[in-house]
């Protein structure tokens, strides 16, 4: 794995941090692109990137200390170590939305437009994302006799440091980038406002729980999942709960 890039004299620059930024860029610059077509201006989309990424980081930040407090209370230095790696989607998913629709209603703008016009690039953010994971050698799968060599995790059967693993970061690379790709596709068909952030919620929360499987980095609860998986699904009862909200109503007869 290359969790350090490179370094430039006293500043050492992390591979994480890296993917994380260059995805941010990336989406931004799609995004406000995409959002010439409804007259919505560059500058408002790159501040909504700006506090929905803020959001999110703090979000996916706060939960996954949550779940591994028992680390980050012996190693509380680690808590601000974000190049390290240790960020849980669920917590970024519930950060970055509330700070999303905060400056949403806060400049006045259609929400369910604005959250569609965003689903696709979240998926895809997520997916350079993992290539960071990748590199960091977080988020890793459990061994397989085929999988990657990861230097710092677990151990090969002579005992020496090492182990081969299912490379789960970029099992989520592509499946993210494929709900990236199946929304982009959605949202140049009929469809009723609201359903394509509905639809992301729906598919990302299939392929976590489904990557979850071969993931290694968790314990497991009870009936065989993981809380992220338990979480997963919750997401999924959100997004019918939303699909009930966003769905139009029928007009009453008579």
């Amino acid at each position: 794995m290359h969790p350090i890039l490179f370094k430039i004299g006293p500043v050492t620059i992390y591979s994480y941090g890296v993917m994380i930024a260059l995805s941010v860029v990336i989406c931004a610059w799609l995004l406000s692109r995409d959002a010439k077509i409804y007259k919505i201006p560059s500058d408002i989309i790159y501040d909504l990137t700006f506090w929905t990424m803020v959001g999110g980081i703090l979000g996916a930040r706060i939960f996954y200390i949550s779940i591994t407090w028992d680390y980050f209370g012996q190693n509380p230095l680690e808590i601000v170590m974000l190049w390290h790696g240790g960020l849980a989607w669920q917590g970024g998913l519930l950060g970055g939305a509330w700070a999303g629709v905060w400056f949403i209603r806060r400049k006045k703008l259609p929400l369910k437009l604005i959250l569609d016009l965003v689903a696709p690039y979240i998926a895809l953010g997520q997916s350079i994302g993992r290539i960071g994971c990748f590199l960091n050698g977080c988020c890793y799968g459990k061994p397989v006799f085929w999988g990657i060599y990861f230097p710092v995790h677990g151990s090969s059967p002579d005992g020496t440091v090492g182990a081969r693993l299912h490379p789960t970061q970029l099992y989520e690379t592509a499946g993210l980038f494929l709900v990236f790709c199946i929304l982009k596709i959605a949202l140049t068909k009929p469809h009723h406002q609201g359903m394509i952030f509905v639809l992301y919620l729906w598919l990302g929360a299939v392929e976590r729980f489904i990557v979850e499987f071969f993931r290694a980095d968790h314990d497991i609860l009870w009936m065989g999942l993981s809380l992220a998986q338990y979480m997963a699904l919750g997401i999924m009862v959100v997004g019918f709960v939303l699909l009930s909200r966003f769905m139009p109503r029928p007009k009453n007869s008579g």
